[in-house]
């Protein structure tokens, strides 16, 4: 049919087209057809699962049993649009993470949460699906999954290289991030330094020997600040296959995002082995810039400029090692403060709650103190 519509086409603009013209239009139609029919043959075919086992982020809430969530409508247009891939998708690991199931697919996407598979089932067929050479892509809470409690699947957690520690950088948070490879196709759409707002982890369970880190959050342009590296975007192979995460994805609107789209297909492609980009890990960067964030922490909790100790950083390990213990240790206490919590008025008994008030306020008060001697401490670090 395509080709008899090119052929009224060329008869009616050109009357006089001779049958060679018309023989090479034909000859072009078919090549282009065929290209088209070769791509979509090798579409990569990726099992996407947004199951929520713990806390039900909203970008994979289904509307209706029968329709897509945001994630997954997200995922099947860019798979459309872009040709790489086509998607499957499922809310039901048991089912979902077999080995005969897996080996349909050339890769799988986690948006997830909680022990998806309990101990006992055959939980190994995922890693094992990576190892043979697959794709494994992850996005927010891929580290918020299978860790945690005597259900916890070690070897997932190894490979995806972290579990959720909290998150002090809300989704209302303008992070500011380095791009520590801008040339790194996975992320060569961003920026050197750039803005993103949305909910970002910190971690347990993190070996900065096992990744390639693309980017994290700058502490010194970034509020609350913490002195340690908080990596955001990493790669890695694994056995013979790869591994993308992004902790980007919490926000409905990075989901809308062209920007993340384009950060998404690329990571993508790279872990379908479609494109090339190193994956060795980069402990050195990370050390850098985890020294830059103990730097920001301490230099703003004591009202000072952080450009100023930044050479000192670089220079003086013995001060270095002292201001990286005094700033953990004021981490600690003020994380202290702010964990006490006065009493639920509905929980506790009328009688007792001006009690449990009083005794909160005085805890607080004590741990208050602590902080204020800790930050005294960590001011004489730096001036050391």
């Amino acid at each position: 049919m395509l080709l008899a519509a090119c052929q009224s086409l060329s008869l009616i603009t050109n009357p006089q087209s001779t049958p060679m013209k018309l023989r090479s239009l034909f000859a072009a139609t078919a090549a282009l057809a065929l290209a088209t029919a070769s791509t979509e043959a090798a579409a990569k075919k990726l099992l996407v699962i947004t199951q929520s086992k713990g806390f039900m982020h909203n970008p994979v809430k289904r509307p209706a049993p029968d329709q897509l969530c945001l994630v997954e409508q997200q995922l099947k247009e860019l798979g459309e649009q872009s040709g790489v891939f086509t998607t499957a998708n499922s809310q039901d690991s048991i089912t979902a993470l077999t080995k005969e199931n897996l080996a349909k697919f050339d890769g799988v996407f986690f948006y997830t949460t909680g022990i998806l598979v309990p101990t006992g089932g055959p939980r190994e067929a995922l890693t094992d699906f990576v190892k043979s050479g697959k794709a494994f892509m992850g996005a927010h809470s891929a580290t918020d999954t299978f860790h945690g409690g005597k259900d916890a699947f070690t070897e997932y957690v190894q490979m995806v290289n972290g579990s959720f520690a909290g998150h002090p950088w809300g989704s209302g948070t303008l992070c500011t991030f380095v791009n520590h490879e801008p040339k790194h196709p996975v992320v060569a759409m961003f920026s050197p330094e750039f803005q993103w707002k949305d909910e970002i982890y910190q971690y347990n369970n993190y070996n900065p020997q096992s990744v390639r880190v693309l980017f994290s959050l700058d502490m010194s342009k970034t509020n609350p600040k913490r002195p340690y590296l908080v990596p955001v975007c990493w790669v890695r192979e694994f056995g013979s296959g790869r591994l993308f995460y992004t902790n980007l994805g919490h926000n409905d609107a990075t989901w809308k995002d062209a920007k993340f789209h384009e950060h998404l297909l690329a990571g993508f492609k790279w872990a379908f082995k479609l494109i090339d980009g190193p994956a060795t890990p980069n402990p050195d960067v990370q050390a850098a810039h985890h020294n830059h964030s103990v730097v920001a922490f301490a230099a703003a909790l004591v009202g000072k400029d952080a450009s100023a100790y930044v050479a000192k950083a670089k220079s003086n390990p013995q001060w270095l090692a002292d201001v990286t213990a005094a700033a953990n240790n004021v981490s600690k206490a003020q994380d202290a403060v702010g964990a006490v919590r006065d009493p639920d008025a509905k929980k506790t008994k009328p009688e007792e709650l001006d009690a449990q008030k009083a005794a909160a306020k005085t805890k607080r008060a004590e741990l208050q103190a602590k902080f204020e001697e800790e930050k005294k401490k960590l001011a004489a670090a730096l001036e050391k």
